[in-house]
């Protein structure tokens, strides 16, 4: 059986509206499946429009709300150490499923102590803490990707 055989066998398939084929002749086997054979799911979608009043009166008073909880966040967050992650791959805090989390929210660490794993090409690296405080805030969900230098963890080194 040769290409065009092959590029018949699919065209011919297509047409027919067949969800699977599957063709063996000698050593070598085919199989075919159409789009007809993966099921599909439909979601419904809601759209949420606004009632916008004036923007020309509105909009003021949104920036200045907006530029408030943005300055108190980052006045919090210049009080705390970031911990980032020094590598990309998939950020675990614990070394196994059903095993104690390395660190919780309110966990004294010290220098050395281990924080989380990353998982990078079937590697597990153990993330070490490199100060001490207190751990005040998880960044990441367990079992999630994680981006190189992404904040994992916020320490208060107080």
């Amino acid at each position: 059986m040769d290409i065009k055989d092959i590029q018949n066998l699919i065209r011919f398939v297509s047409k027919a509206e067949v969800a699977e084929v599957s063709i063996k002749q000698d050593d070598i086997e085919i199989k075919i499946k159409t789009l007809a054979s993966v099921p599909t799911q439909v979601a419904s979608q809601q759209v949420y429009v606004p009632q916008q009043a004036p923007a020309a009166a509105q909009a003021p008073v949104v920036t200045q709300e907006v530029n408030n909880s943005t300055e108190s966040t980052q006045e919090e967050n210049n009080n705390f150490i970031t911990v980032k992650s020094p590598m990309i791959g998939t950020f675990y805090r614990s070394a196994g499923p059903g095993k104690d989390a390395f660190v919780n929210v309110g966990d004294s660490i010290s220098n050395g102590k281990v924080l989380c794993i990353v998982e990078a090409m079937k590697l597990f690296n153990e993330i070490e803490s490199e100060i001490s405080g207190k751990i005040v805030k998880i960044l990441v969900d367990d079992a999630s990707p994680v981006e190189y230098d992404q904040p994992l963890f916020l320490v208060d080194p107080s």
